[in-house]
């Protein structure tokens, strides 16, 4: 159901350094850029993240409640995503590990404060 994903940012180069070397991580390209708007995942016909200056020319701004979580094929893959998102220089918002029966994640914010996880189910 998901189509894509965009977070804001006041800052498209630091922002796509960080989410190229992230999502490369995991095997992921940019497959579209434009406008100032890019675009990471495997293919035009499947879910991407992207970034983009908000339209309507304000700064961008952190979503209250909001997060983005990518699913991941294995606990350590969770662990590697997390610890290269601190290494890339996101912020901490709760160490992998078991988050309730058969969930575990790690979460972190982006460079632009944005909330994401990295989990897999069972």
């Amino acid at each position: 159901m998901i189509g894509y994903v965009t977070l804001g940012t006041n800052d498209m180069e630091r922002a796509s350094e960080f989410y190229d070397a992230l999502l490369g991580s995991i095997g992921k390209t940019r497959i579209f850029e434009q406008d100032g708007f890019i675009g990471w995942g495997t293919s035009l016909e499947e879910p991407a993240l992207t970034i983009t200056a908000p339209y309507d020319g304000n700064p961008a701004t952190v979503g209250n409640g909001v997060m983005v979580a990518l699913v991941m094929p294995s606990k350590e893959a969770v662990d590697a995503f997390y610890a290269k998102a601190l290494e890339l220089g996101a912020s901490d918002e709760g160490a992998p590990g078991p988050r309730g029966e058969g969930f575990y994640a790690g979460y972190f914010r982006d460079l632009d404060g944005h909330k994401l996880n990295a989990f897999i189910m069972g």
